[in-house]
């Protein structure tokens, strides 16, 4: 039998508050009800969610998610970036809602995801449908492996305080031996980590740091995405400041 269709049915504590966010997102609303349940239906080309209220719902306790295998994750999240820029002026790195930039993972093979964390704190983990066959040289140091295994740590389990404690400890001992851009990657990652988990004063040194790095254009052109989530942290930095 062919043809089934699976929609993801997930909690939200504002019916509108959810339609507002996704729609910045380029969905559309196809169906909204508030008797005898509050319930709506978020739609973009062939992708559908739908949501159901519940008004006690607490965003840092829900566990609501669900996989989206997408053609291109890149250009994906290059038109919700341009969404949240155009309604906040900046990108959501950290709290709630916020968004990932494409990262490949030991732990998805060779697949750059990213996540989007709504209002209601549902996450939408978006993985390529295809495995990308340009394997990525693989880390020169001994920070770099470790970054490898924060992602994991931060992005797949969840666990930012790992993430953090051995991010740490590889940058206490090894950050002078790294490659610049290797460098600029794992602090401008523990930068996203340290404002997620609320620690201004330390994003603000961290962002110092990484401007602090001398960079060739070749540099500068291989962590470009970097680079403008740092600028990211920054602007989001300075407006909870």
């Amino acid at each position: 039998m062919t043809g089934e269709v699976t929609i993801p049915l997930l909690p939200c504590r504002s019916i509108d508050e959810t339609a507002e966010f996704y729609r910045m997102l380029g969905f559309e609303l196809t169906h909204h009800q508030t008797r005898p349940n509050p319930y709506i239906a978020m739609a973009r080309e062939d992708w559908q969610l739908h949501f159901f209220g519940i008004d006690e719902l607490d965003p840092e306790g829900n566990m609501g998610t669900c996989l989206v295998f997408v053609p291109d994750t890149g250009a994906l999240w290059e038109s919700f970036a341009a969404g949240m820029r155009a309604a906040h002026g900046k990108l959501l790195v950290s709290g709630i809602p916020r968004m990932t930039r494409p990262r490949k993972r030991a732990n998805t093979g060779n697949m750059a995801g990213f996540s989007v964390t709504d209002p209601s704190g549902n996450v939408i983990r978006i993985f390529p449908q295809q495995e990308d066959t340009e394997r990525q040289e693989p880390p020169k140091s001994r920070l770099g492996r470790t970054l490898v295994k924060a992602i994991v740590l931060g992005e797949s389990k969840g666990d930012a305080p790992q993430a953090i404690k051995i991010l740490d400890a590889t940058l206490a001992k090894s950050a002078e031996e790294a490659p610049a851009t290797e460098l600029v990657e794992a602090l401008v990652y523990r930068a996203e980590l340290a404002l997620r988990e609320g620690d201004e004063p330390g994003t603000a040194a961290l962002l110092e740091r990484i401007e602090a790095i001398e960079l060739s254009e070749q540099d500068r052109e291989a962590v470009e995405a970097a680079l403008t989530t740092a600028a990211d942290l920054a602007r989001q930095l300075a407006d909870q400041s």
